[in-house]
């Protein structure tokens, strides 16, 4: 490990070199602000500050970033306001916030703050690039063609992460339907990792099972503990 660049390195290089080349279903569109100063300067910031050291993360996979979270601060399940009160990571962003992010920065806080939890995992999705249409979310398999047009793209980041992390075995999946589902199939077919554990997604515990939020909260550290744990 003494010749492995320090993660942030090899972090911002992913996302700086990141650039998906597929047709696009009509109506469609990317978001990809990684090519914006503003993003970058923070998402710089971030990555230093959390990630500065050569050791493992176990890798945390969602499903695409957001208009109000990622998609707007380059950051997995960060919205502007987590990143500027949680993260203390000034932005200049519009301080609008994202339900995902509000349940993930709870389980932050569970596991014991942003220094241990970044200390021991890394959030992404499995497209790190979000799609819009009609100027709404879309999720990778929600448009077939997308999902297809995609996959090569999705495919690549992830074989990428896991050089980045160390010969993963386990990851995690936000999200126990479809994108398990989809993730599920990528791995039997290019034998990725050991094992993929799957956690409900977290929009969909803020939208459903709101009340039972602290129960879930409590499901994702326990389950998160129990992959750290060895053996």
């Amino acid at each position: 490990m003494a010749n492995k660049p320090l993660l942030y390195n090899e972090i911002l290089r992913f996302y700086e070199m990141m650039s998906p080349v597929f047709d696009m279903p009509e109506g469609v569109s990317m978001m990809h602000p990684y090519h914006h100063a503003d993003v970058w300067k923070v998402v710089s910031q971030f990555y230093k500050k959390y990630y500065r050291d050569k050791e493992h993360r176990i890798v945390i996979y969602g499903i695409n970033p957001g208009r109000f979270g990622a998609g707007v601060t380059g950051i997995s399940f960060t919205d502007p306001i987590r990143l500027e009160n949680e993260c203390g990571i000034k932005n200049p962003f519009d301080k609008k916030y994202e339900l995902s992010s509000q349940f993930v920065y709870d389980v932050i806080n569970a596991w014991g703050g942003v220094e241990s939890f970044y200390a021991h995992f890394f959030i992404t999705s499995l497209s790190p690039l979000g799609f819009l249409q009609e100027g709404k979310n879309l999720n990778y398999y929600d448009d077939k063609k997308l999902q297809e047009a995609a996959t090569p793209f999705i495919l690549e980041c992830v074989r990428q992460q896991k050089k980045i992390f160390g010969g993963l075995e386990t990851v995690f999946c936000l999200g126990e339907g479809t994108n398990y589902q989809y993730f599920t199939r990528l791995n039997e077919q290019y034998h990725l990792f050991e094992s993929i554990i799957s956690l409900p997604h977290p929009r969909w515990v803020m939208q459903y099972r709101r009340k039972k939020k602290d129960e879930f909260i409590q499901l994702y550290v326990s389950k998160l503990k129990k992959a750290l744990a060895p053996g």
